[in-house]
């Protein structure tokens, strides 16, 4: 497989093993700059978009953004590399695997060195820094514009100027000053403004014998900063000004002396405990954390950073193993005290007891200590005022607890974790705030190893990568995972993961005693207060991936309003995340699985049954309610048809214009919700709300090409309907299914799919199901050729859809009667059929039934040789349905308007609307759009003279038709290829039949002759 190489710190460019590869376009290279900087993450199509166009996105920006991601697949696919781009809601994702990345490159080794720097060894940091710094070819993103990506890029050129100043330092550190004088010089003057660096060559200067130089470096720096931003130089500056003046020792670098033994008062405590086994992973972490050590000197504020997380996700220990690595930049020393915030048998430490704790550290008698908390305090602020102390205060418990153990300011630095937000710190004074999550599955893989040993994986890597994930990658659950693994030789890791496998028995695996992963999420579900507590073990209840506030709702029987502070609180408390918070789309949010199977224990012992059964029944009527609404919304019509609509539930009464107000976007937003939905409700026995929920949601299924999802969640609720006896829904999800043949393009199936739905919708009297069928089979017998057949299922259909009062499908089935009269040669009659039906559709207000109309009025006049006038609804169909997001409708309209625009002679048009449509096609996996697509393309390439290639496409056309039993359009286009050859061949004086695709001469057709060879079966 061919391995890019994507370069970033510099010009756009992809490197291949071929040599560059070329990206065309300002739009494409924006998009794939976006893509690549977030390689491995989703990035949405709204970010695209903001990227591409900052200030006035257009109407179609969506679209064109898929058009890109289209056109670099197909860039991609043609350089050998096919599964690069992926397609993951809310947009697009650049699955890296084996290729590389610049600036992950670069960010690899600047932290390699700062990791070495921490250990003492400058030398090779140095050496690091350098390999780093050398990726960069100039500016980065150079000449790929867009507000979105200069931002990108001044963020990165920040990370390389931040690194040029630490390996200065390190070059300090090793006596290389008189090497870096000129480097610097031109740094500062590029960057006048960082003090860093001018404080860098300050001391490089003075220490290659240049005093005065020195002084006239902080001279300029103080003129530029008073003059410009009116502020004083900063203390490191102000400093080594003072000391250069006073040419004080502390400039040279002196051997090193025995330091005396300190006295009392000079007591240097060093409370850090010892780090766990085997850290692994959290090089981010770290990395930001350094970034404390950097922070300018502030007398008046304390550098503070807040680790929050879920019990066991390692915020001890990450804490405590940074702490170590840079603890010799704390010669004041290490104080540590574990708050007891969230301890079982114990209450919080009060602040009182542990400044008596750090007073005493710091080498104050006992007598010295105040009685009062406050002065206790007071004085522990006045000892740290001068020294530089690295303070780690574990499992705090609120801000309360932590405030008074805060140093008023100086050169110290504290670290706090806790388990909720510690919300009061936030700007303030939190310098640093990380929210801690689960390990990469790559680093609870190295853990697992680690702890157990790479014998006990090494013949089986999926197990272990499957051990991970069932440990839903927490640390505490993979230390234990880990540790039963290395204690009992005898048990494999396959034994270990079906043991994990059973959702019921894998809370008691990992929770050996009565500690382990259940004690940690129990001391943070005993401190929630009651109605939070409820709200998450009943949402514990869902087997969705994801979740909105209004589902929360549901369960608790509450305000949406409501749900959502309830909400906001599991999240402060990390037993609940945010999954998605796109600016102007509501909050969703998900479980871990392990905190999932926690909440469903707890809702088990802590519930009431008949509680539980009520709110899993109100959650199913919330989900179908708001899916039956946007249905409507989508079609314009009455929904569903067969019965009355449901009243909405309480919860949601008055939301439904902020819920489902964009319906295709809510649809999307719940797509996995609503599959899960199905098949939860499938499983308990409520087989109604399976295949109601199912018919809902066929407009998003159908719209978005998401064939899996509706034939999974059909066949579940088929089954269930079954199981149960339900007739009805048996019937109508026979009938689904036999739409998605009909999609599929396999009719034969679809035939008797159809068939078994009718008989039964026949005996249960759904009259307007029953028209539904009848118009599927219809739609069978057209694919077949007979015609006939075909509308006497539509004279039935329509009788159906008449007396049932179903408007929209009434109007699809007159533009379907009116394809028919077209593949029958009947233009005269389709032309009234496809008019009343355009009619009848806008009645309905939908913009999806107006589209399909449209565009069978489209065909009609096309046919009809009105060219200007099908150009224009093909148009009008390609807005409806890009307005609506409609890949599959778009895809159908760009095809009928290339023909449009080919029968016009308009050659290189019609070849560019084409390409779009193929790409579309190809996006879709649509066998039988994508041979239409190419039996146009083919005709272009025959108007234009170029048989060869028109009878290659016309080939590729022909198998493409067979393989989904297109036997009329293969015959069309069978049609097209013999016409092409024998007019070429007799052009050069052979016998018919006698030449084939490769060497064929020259010869244009004109659009007439085309038009006359397409006179069999049209789509």
């Amino acid at each position: 497989m061919n391995r890019f190489v994507f370069r970033l710190l510099g010009p756009l460019i992809v490197q291949t093993d071929d040599g560059p590869l070329r990206i065309n376009g300002r739009r494409q290279a924006t998009v794939l700059s976006m893509l690549v900087l977030y390689a491995d993450r989703v990035v949405s199509v709204d970010t695209l978009v903001d990227a591409v166009w900052p200030d006035s996105p257009p109407a179609t920006a969506r679209n064109q953004i898929a058009i890109c991601v289209a056109t670099l697949r197909k860039t991609f696919k043609q350089a050998g590399v096919t599964d690069l781009l992926v397609t993951s809601p809310p947009g697009y994702l650049l699955a890296k695997g084996e290729h590389r990345v610049d600036v992950q490159e670069f960010l690899e080794r600047a932290e390699k060195g700062r990791d070495a720097a921490r250990r003492g060894r400058a030398e090779e940091a140095c050496t690091l820094f350098e390999e780093a710094l050398s990726i960069w070819r100039g500016s980065a993103l150079d000449e790929t514009p867009g507000s979105r990506l200069e931002a990108e890029a001044v963020r990165l050129e920040q990370m390389r100027l931040t690194l040029v100043e630490e390996r200065a330092g390190l070059m300090l550190q090793l006596g290389r000053h008189r090497a870096l004088t000129g480097e610097l010089t031109e740094l500062v003057a590029r960057h006048p403004l960082r003090e860093q660096c001018r404080e860098h060559l300050m001391l490089a200067l003075y220490r290659s014998g240049q005093r005065a130089e020195a002084l006239d470096v902080f001279l300029n720096g103080r003129r530029l900063l008073t003059e410009q931003l009116g502020i004083e130089p900063g203390p490191g500056l102000r400093q080594l000004h003072d000391l250069i003046l006073r040419d004080s020792p502390e400039l040279t670098r002196p051997p090193a002396v025995v330091a005396p033994a300190p006295t009392a008062l000079q007591t240097i405590p060093a409370q850090l405990p010892a780090g766990v086994m085997a850290f692994t992973g959290r090089q981010r972490e770290m990395a930001s954390l350094d970034g404390l050590l950097k922070e300018p000197y502030n007398p008046h504020t304390p550098a503070l950073a807040t680790i929050v997380g879920v019990g066991g996700v390692g915020k001890t220990a990450l804490a405590v193993h940074w702490a170590s690595q840079v603890a010799d930049q704390f010669p004041d020393g290490q104080l540590f005290a574990d708050l007891r915030g969230y301890d079982e048998e114990h209450a919080p430490v009060s602040p009182a007891a542990v400044l008596d704790r750090f007073l005493r550290a710091l080498g104050i008698g006992a007598p010295q200590i105040p009685a009062d908390a406050d002065e206790r305090a007071s004085l522990f602020r006045s000892l740290l005022s001068t020294r530089k102390t690295l303070i780690v205060l574990d499992n705090v418990r609120s801000f309360p607890q932590l405030r008074p153990l805060l140093p008023g300011g100086g050169r110290s630095v504290v670290l706090a974790t806790s388990r909720e937000s510690l919300g009061d710190l936030t700007g303030d004074y939190t310098a640093l705030s990380i929210r801690l999550r689960m390990l990469e599955p790559t680093e609870a893989t190295a853990l697992l190893i680690k702890l157990a040993g790479a014998d006990r994986f090494g013949s089986d890597p999926v197990a272990v990568e499957q051990l991970g994930a069932l440990c839903d990658c927490l640390p505490l659950a993979l230390r234990i995972a880990g540790a039963r693994l290395a204690a009992k030789p005898n048990l494999s890791v396959r034994s270990l993961v079906e043991r994990l496998r059973d959702q019921r028995g894998r809370l008691d695996v990992l929770s050996p005693g009565e500690g382990g992963v259940r004690a940690g999420f129990r001391l943070t579900y005993r401190d929630l207060p009651a109605e939070a507590a409820r709200m998450y073990r009943r949402l514990g209840l869902l087997r969705t991936a994801d979740f909105a506030a209004w589902a929360g709702a549901a369960v608790l029987d509450t305000t949406v309003w409501h749900a959502e502070e309830l909400i906001d609180q599991l999240v402060d408390a990390q037993l609940l995340e945010v999954a998605s918070a796109d600016p102007g789309r509501a909050a969703r949010y998900r479980f871990q699985d392990l905190l999932r199977l926690f909440a469903r224990e707890r809702a088990e012992s802590d519930e009431p049954e008949g509680d539980t059964d009520a709110a899993l029944e109100r959650a199913f009527a919330a989900w179908l309610w708001l899916a039956e609404e946007a249905h409507r919304r989508i079609d314009g019509r009455r929904f569903p048809v067969s019965r009355a609509q449901a009243p909405a539930p309480d919860f949601l009464r008055g939301l439904a214009d902020e819920l489902v107000g964009a319906p295709m976007d809510w649809f999307e937003s719940e797509r996995s919700a609503v599959t899960d939905m199905v098949a939860h409700a499938a499983e308990t026995g409520r087989a109604w709300y399976a295949w109601t929920l199912t018919q809902s949601a066929v407009p998003h299924f159908e719209t978005k090409n998401y064939l899996e999802d509706w034939q999974r969640s059909a066949e579940h609720a088929l089954a269930a309907a079954r199981r149960s006896g339900d007739e009805p829904g048996e019937a109508t999800m026979l009938r689904s299914l036999g739409s998605l043949a009909i999609y599929q393009r396999r009719y034969e199936q679809a035939e008797g799919w159809n068939r078994a739905a009718l008989r039964l919708l026949r005996n249960t009297g759904d009259v307007g199901g029953a028209a539904l069928a009848q118009r599927n089979l219809a739609m069978c017998a057209r694919f077949q050729g007979d015609w006939a057949r075909a509308l006497e299922y539509c004279e039935e259909a329509l009788s159906g859809f008449h007396a049932s009062g179903d408007t929209g499908n009434e109007a699809h089935l007159m533009g379907f009667q009116a394809q028919i009269e077209l593949d029958r040669g009947n233009v005269g009659g389709a032309l009234p059929l496809a008019e009343r039906a355009v009619a009848l559709s806008r009645r309905t207000g939908s913009v999806r039934a107006e589209a399909q109309s449209v565009y069978r009025l489209a065909e009609v006049r096309l046919r009809a040789g009105e060219l200007g006038e099908a150009g224009e609804a093909f148009e009008a169909v390609l807005r409806l349905t890009r307005g609506e997001g409609d890949r599959v409708g778009e895809a159908h309209a760009l095809r009928g308007l290339g023909q449009t625009q080919w029968s016009q002679g308009l050659l290189p048009a019609a070849g560019g609307t084409l390409q779009q449509a193929l790409e579309i096609t190809d996006e879709l996996a649509d066998r039988f759009l994508y041979a239409r697509v190419e039996t146009d393309l083919g005709c272009v390439d025959a108007l234009g003279g170029h048989c060869a290639e028109a009878a290659e496409r016309f080939r590729r056309a022909c198998a493409a038709f067979g393989e989904v039993g297109a036997q009329p359009w293969r015959a069309q286009a069978a049609r097209l290829l013999v016409a092409v050859q024998d007019a070429a061949v007799q052009d050069a004086g052979l016998p018919p039949g006698g030449g084939d695709a490769v060497g064929l001469p020259h010869r244009s057709f004109t659009p007439e002759e085309l038009t006359a060879l397409l006179s069999g079966p049209a789509d």
